[in-house]
């Protein structure tokens, strides 16, 4: 008996693919992966990086504490990746694949551009380290739900890297080498 009632419930998820999924546990992704792209100038930037959602938790000071070094995303280290070389800020970025993290505080935020690459978000290595530079920091009108990363020209060669998460919005300028 028991035979034919679980092949009446294969049977009957056949029909309904998201509960046959449901059945077999595949665990849900709370931080999905996102790449963003854009072109500055002649140069091609890509991010690749989790993306957290706030889910009525504390962001900044909480969940992401002041004056520790944070992944900048979830899970994987956060990876950017440039076809050119750069000015990050203060930093002179070569064209070649990095991670990013950053070092959110009250007074304000750095953002640290590193060599290393591969690794998971929590394997950050300071000698590794390309440099460090200020963020701009400015306060959201409105919650941001998932935590973003976005790359926007401003023309001629310069454009500005935004994080934006909960009420809290970082940016950087980004300038392409002649």
């Amino acid at each position: 008996m028991s035979f034919f009632t679980r092949a009446l419930v294969v049977t009957t998820l056949a029909f309904f693919p998201g509960v046959a999924l449901a059945q077999q546990g595949k665990p849900r992704i709370l931080s999905p992966r996102d790449t963003t792209a854009q072109t500055i100038g002649h140069a091609r930037l890509v991010v690749d990086y989790g993306r957290p959602s706030k889910r009525r938790r504390e962001i900044f000071g909480s969940l992401v504490p002041w004056g520790a070094i944070w992944r900048t995303g979830a899970n994987e280290a956060t990876h950017f990746r440039t076809d050119r070389d750069l000015m990050i800020g203060t930093i002179r970025v070569p064209r070649g694949t990095y991670t990013l993290w950053t070092l959110p505080a009250r007074e304000g935020w750095t953002l640290i551009v590193n060599r290393q690459t591969g690794q998971w978000g929590t394997d950050y290595d300071k000698s590794k380290d390309l440099g460090r530079t200020p963020m701009r920091v400015a306060a959201l009108s409105a919650p941001v739900e998932q935590f973003t990363i976005a790359i926007a020209p401003t023309g001629n060669g310069t454009g500005v890297l935004t994080l934006s998460w909960d009420t809290t919005q970082a940016s950087v300028p980004i300038r392409v080498e002649k």
